[in-house]
């Protein structure tokens, strides 16, 4: 077995992505880029090796939103890779409009929550049973204002425009807990765990409108963002602190958690039910036609 240890961070073109891949790599990970650009994922490799001339770094192609992509994408990992140490689940869409994907399922909540929960399935044989193993998902401030509307998973009868968003990344951070209990009850040591990045001015904001993009940027965002580095540090706190634990989730701790050190992040109570957790969970398998199991050792 290669000795090297192997992360995967979903969408690392850019953004908060980018600078995780760039932080596992100063900390000796060989880092798979999955992406959906090949073109934009080979320009941030450049960059990153343009910075750190040491790094091992591998491109290679993903679309969340569709779970074709990533049944070959984890095919082709497992031809090339014996084991997986990281797998940082944070690639992202954000859209002020509605949209499907081409199975029909919500564009936001098929790509931010079902590709990575399937991808997470098919790899987590991978992944050796220590802790410093760890699926780290991303979730966001969003959560806090959302449900799991199961009897309306593509929010087709939501008002808000971003109910989409919040319950795509409510249902990274109820993933993510589910996760970790069903590691617990196996009696493993690969540890779930998730984060957020606060505010940040990050790719989320090419698929929204012109104007809108315009108004968060010259309002919004010298107020209350940070840089994605700094964004980025509550995803690396995860990925590689020693002393983080099982069901854990961090994020900021300033000012509304949008930005500031990297500490334990605030999350709503619904975020904690287990039942909600349950659902979601069997929701998802029915949505994606596919089965997500542990198995002991």
């Amino acid at each position: 077995m290669d000795a090297k240890k192997i992360a995967i961070v979903t969408g690392a073109n850019s953004g908060v992505g980018l600078e995780v891949a760039k932080g596992l790599a100063q900390s000796a990970y060989r880092v798979v880029m999955a992406c959906r650009s090949v073109e934009k994922a080979i320009a941030a490799q450049d960059t990153i090796i343009g910075e750190l001339p040491s790094s091992e770094l591998e491109v290679m192609r993903i679309d969340l939103s569709d779970l074709e992509s990533v049944r070959t994408f984890a095919q082709e990992f497992k031809s090339k890779f014996d084991h997986l140490d990281l797998l940082v689940n944070n690639a992202g869409v954000l859209f002020s409009k509605p949209k499907k994907n081409e199975a029909g399922i919500e564009m936001q909540f098929a790509t931010n929550h079902l590709g990575h929960f399937v991808l997470t399935s098919l790899l987590i044989e991978l992944m050796p049973d220590s802790k410093s193993s760890r699926v780290v998902s991303l979730s966001s401030l969003a959560h806090k204002k959302s449900e799991i509307y199961f009897d309306d998973i593509n929010c087709e009868n939501q008002r808000k425009w971003d109910a989409p968003y919040g319950q795509s990344k409510l249902a990274c951070l109820v993933f993510a807990d589910e996760l970790q209990r069903r590691f617990d009850r196996l009696g493993k040591q690969i540890l779930s765990v998730s984060a957020h990045p606060g505010g940040t001015d990050s790719g989320l904001f090419e698929h929204m409108s012109p104007i809108l993009v315009s108004i968060l940027r010259y309002t919004f965002v010298p107020l209350f963002l940070h840089s994605t580095e700094n964004a980025a540090k509550p995803i690396l706190k995860a990925a590689l602190d020693n002393e983080v634990e099982g069901g854990e989730y961090y994020g900021p701790t300033g000012l509304f958690e949008m930005k500031g050190s990297p500490g334990i992040a605030k999350r709503s109570d619904y975020s904690r039910r287990e039942e909600i957790a349950r659902r979601l969970w069997e929701i998802s398998e029915e949505l994606t036609e596919s089965t997500f199991r542990l198995e002991a050792e």
